[in-house]
């Protein structure tokens, strides 16, 4: 028994969390954690705080999967207590001046809220992770994806068209070009081809009047109008087949020829992202019976 009076307490709370857990019994385990980060941040024990913050979160989460999954009458009460470890925890690794762990955990939880059909609540964690993540530029587009993935979730249709708009320009300023052009390289290029695609399909959905448009939309669609159609000057960092029946669907679309579109849909399909499909799929749907359906 002598041993037992020198061990630490936040060991034995070590212990039991891991029994609790293996006895799923999750939101006690969860207990458990948040007690250890208590006694770490009493020992000035930072790193320590942040991993057992952590774990109270993803069990309060996990918790919180196993009610909804029962279907059990819940009030979110451990969907709470996870966001307020979540936030403590990036808090913590803001103050241990570690972004690059803090934004780990935003887009942890941005994630989770999305699955948990949540996305408007997802955005904010979102954000805040592209913005941890100013020194790892990709890292950031990926996070800024995840906004406008939400955004269209949430059909705020204008809302993704700005971030993706953003997302291009970033692509370019922070991307590296290859000499003598202005296109950026790489993983650069892909996002920037992908961002394009999706602007084109929402300013198609959208429909902006031509004095609403604001001149980097208008600089984009007159990409697409057969008048000031030079192969040359072709936007070059989409692949020439995928270029050409975009400019099919913008003609199409201008001319509300239902018909062409449909086949055009057809053709574009494999070249797209399931998202680029659903919102090509609304362009057709808002062709076909425009009331506004589609948005």
């Amino acid at each position: 028994g002598e041993n037992r009076q020198h061990r630490t307490p936040a060991l034995s709370l070590g212990q039991l969390a891991k029994e609790l857990k293996q006895q799923d019994c999750l939101q006690y385990a969860a207990f458990c954690n948040l007690a250890m980060a208590r006694c770490e941040q009493t020992l000035f024990n930072a790193p320590g705080e942040a991993l057992a913050l952590t774990d109270a979160a993803r069990l309060f989460l996990s918790s919180e999967k196993e009610i909804r999954a029962l279907q059990a009458p819940g009030f979110d009460e451990h969907l709470q207590a996870a966001l307020n470890c979540y936030s403590f925890a990036i808090k913590v690794y803001i103050e241990m001046n570690q972004p690059v762990m803090a934004a780990s955990l935003c887009l942890e939880l941005g994630n989770a809220l999305k699955e948990m059909n949540r996305p408007g609540e997802a955005i904010v964690h979102f954000q805040r992770a592209a913005e941890l993540q100013t020194q790892t530029p990709i890292e950031a587009l990926l996070s800024m994806g995840e906004i406008a993935t939400c955004k269209i979730v949430t059909r705020d249709y204008d809302g993704a068209l700005s971030v993706f708009t953003e997302m291009q320009l970033m692509c370019q300023e922070r991307g590296m070009q290859l000499p003598g052009t202005t296109n950026p390289i790489g993983s650069f290029l892909d996002i920037v081809a992908k961002c394009e695609i999706s602007r084109v399909l929402l300013l198609m959905l959208l429909e902006p009047p031509p004095q609403k448009l604001l001149p980097e939309h208008a600089q984009t669609l007159e990409r697409y109008a057969w008048e000031s159609f030079d192969p040359h000057s072709q936007v070059t960092f989409l692949p020439e087949n995928v270029f050409l029946l975009l400019q099919s669907i913008v003609m199409a679309c201008q001319e509300k020829d239902t018909e062409s579109l449909k086949s055009l849909q057809t053709e574009l399909w494999p070249f797209l992202t399931a998202e680029q499909n659903h919102l090509l799929h609304l362009v057709v749907l808002e062709r076909i019976a425009p009331c506004g359906q589609g948005i």
